[in-house]
């Protein structure tokens, strides 16, 4: 069974994704190993490429933890809504 197959979206996305959340650790873990390797590479075109990746892998995590946040965002607006009709 694959990782993907291990994680399952409830489809319940209320104040956070289960599906991002691990994106995000797996995209945090690649970094780590790219740094790794890059610390001990002594090759420059090797160093420039594990760098580009790095730099690549960064951005990725921001953008998950920006769609994470428009989520937490959402669902508390979506909640004060439902509270004001329920008070």
């Amino acid at each position: 069974m694959t990782d993907s197959e291990n994680t399952k979206c409830g489809h319940a996305c209320k104040n956070s994704c289960a599906m991002l959340n691990e994106a995000l650790r797996k995209e945090t873990a690649s970094v780590r190993f790219y740094e790794g390797v890059f610390d001990q590479c002594h090759s420059p075109e090797i160093r420039n490429f594990l760098g580009d990746l790095i730099d690549e892998r960064r951005g990725n995590i921001l953008r998950i933890i920006q769609k994470l946040n428009e989520i937490h965002a959402r669902s508390q607006s979506i909640d004060g809504m439902i509270a004001s009709f329920t008070s």
